[in-house]
Order: C-alpha cells, then structure tokens, then sequence
C-alpha cells in the first residue's frame, strides 16, 4: 500500500512528539485523524481531522480508529493507572481493525528496569504483542530537548547519577523515525528500536552543554538516593512519582541509559542530533517548571 493510500491516526498530537509527528505528516500531504482528549486543542493542519480520543475511552476509540491502518501510539501522561489506560487503546486498536500500530515506548524497557515508569511500557508492548496488532516500537531515550528541566532555579542539577552517562536523544528524530516508519511499516513489522543520540553524556557534560548553549551557568552536584528523595519531598508528590524522579538518575547510574546506537541513522537517513545543537536556538529563560525540576519525566 502507498503512503498516499494509507489512512493515519496520531495520538498525542497536542504535545510535543505528537505534535511533530502530525506536521509531518500534514506537510506530505497526507490525511490523518488526530485523537485528543480535548480536540480543541489539536492543531489545526492541513488535511486533519480532530476527534475525541480519550485512552481510556474503549467506545470513543474503536469509533476514532475504525477503518486506519497506521497509528502512532504516544504513552499516555504518567498516572497510577497508566497501564490500564494503554491497554484499553490496544484494545480498541486491535477491534477497529488497526493494520500497523508504531508505539512511543521507552529505552531499556524491562519489567525490573531501573528507571520504574519503563515498566509499563514493557507491559504495554507485551498486550500490543498478545494482541495481533502489527506492531513497531520506537524505545525512546531521554529527550534531550527536556534536559534544561532537570536544571533547580539556583542553576544546579541535582541527582543520585553518580559518574553514569544517558544518550539523550532529540525529539525531532524520533519524531523522524516514527514517519519513516509510520509511511512504510513493512519492514519494520515486529522490530523494536532503541533510539539514542550520537553520544552517551554524564550530567557534567550535560550541564557544561546547557551553560554553553544558554550562558547561564549550571552545574551537577550528586546526591545520594536518601539525599533526592529528601530534596523532593517537598513537592507533595505520590511514592509511585517520587520513584520515577528518582530512578532516573540511579538508572544513569548504573549504565541502564548508556548504550548508543545508530537506529535513528538507520531510519532517517540522517546522523543523530547533539545535545548542543538540540540546545542551539534556546535562550536564557531564567525559569523552570518546579516539578520537572524536581526530576525529569518522560513517557
């Protein structure tokens, strides 16, 4: 089937991968139905259609998905019931009758991973698995577009990371490897991508980048784990959420993020992008978000 043949779905399409991936989509001319919780608030692109998409929606997404053959699955926001979300998707995916469905899951996921919130994604690639959908997962390392985030309002990222490295990787490539993928699933049915930069960084490297890219000085300090847990005790946040925080950096730790491959290459056809040039067009805000300071939070 030609690209131009296929009918897409993107989820997600509001925030900031799914939203990449949409413009893409809709500057190759190609249709789409957008599902969004709030479909107000989908972007309004050439050849979009917006729709109610709620994960945990069963009905309203056997509806949205009826008659696609290609959907971009993006993780649903982080919650205690995350899980349940994804899996009624799938569900709904697998009886609309969905041809292929490429799913936003993370780097390393495992059922014992360090890092606590890539154990739903595993989860939720073994129910795409047992489901029959067709399927490619894109296992997403941690966005270096976000990495600012990490920075506390006194310019120091803080951490029990020790000396480890993460390979942060740039949304857009993602967002490149999911239309790669998305345009020609064929060969790329039942593959898993781990996808990274071009380089494994400690957080000292990564504060060095921010303050260059920037000129606002930042720095690394570590902490131990008892030292980050206390650190963001403050913040009200729930033990499931305070975990995640935390085992991001004990994931960095212990090497968990620290392979670089070359699968964004191999799907894009172009070299994966630095943290420096992620970082390149941003300027000195002097604020950051509290709680994404308090650790970072991907999908």
């Amino acid at each position: 089937m030609a690209p131009s043949e296929a009918t897409y779905a993107v989820t997600g399409a509001s925030g900031r991968l799914g939203g990449r991936v949409a413009r893409r989509l809709a500057a190759a001319g190609l249709p789409q139905t957008l599902l969004a919780r709030t479909p107000a608030r989908a972007p309004q692109l050439p050849g979009a259609t917006a729709v109610p998409g709620d994960y945990g929606d069963h009905d309203a997404l056997v509806r949205a998905l009826r008659g696609t053959d290609r959907v971009l699955m993006v993780s649903a926001p982080e919650s205690p019931d995350r899980l349940q979300q994804h899996r009624t998707f799938v569900d709904a995916a697998a009886e609309a009758g969905v041809a292929h469905l490429v799913y936003i899951s993370f780097y390393g996921a495992a059922p014992e991973a360090t890092f606590t919130l890539a154990r739903d994604h595993w989860h939720t690639e073994q129910h795409i698995r047992a489901s029959g959908v067709p399927f490619t997962f894109l296992r997403d390392n941690l966005y270096a577009d976000f990495t600012p985030a990490l920075v506390g309002d006194d310019g120091v990222i803080r951490g029990p990371a020790g000396d480890g490295r993460v390979a942060v990787v740039a949304q857009d490539d993602i967002a490149d490897a999911a239309v790669t993928v998305l345009r020609d699933p064929g060969p790329h049915t039942g593959r898993a991508y781990e996808l990274t930069g071009p380089e494994a960084l400690t957080l000292t490297d990564v504060a060095a980048t921010i303050t260059a890219a920037t000129g606002r000085p930042v720095s690394y300090v570590p902490e131990t784990i008892e030292e980050a847990y206390a650190s963001r005790a403050g913040y009200g946040a729930p033990d499931w959420q305070l975990d995640g925080w935390v085992s991001t950096y004990t994931a960095i730790a212990d090497g968990s993020f620290a392979q670089v491959t070359t699968a964004i290459s191999e799907l894009t056809g172009h070299p994966a992008t630095p943290l420096q040039q992620v970082l390149a067009p941003r300027a000195p805000s002097g604020r950051h978000d509290r709680t994404n300071a308090a650790g970072y939070g991907p999908g």
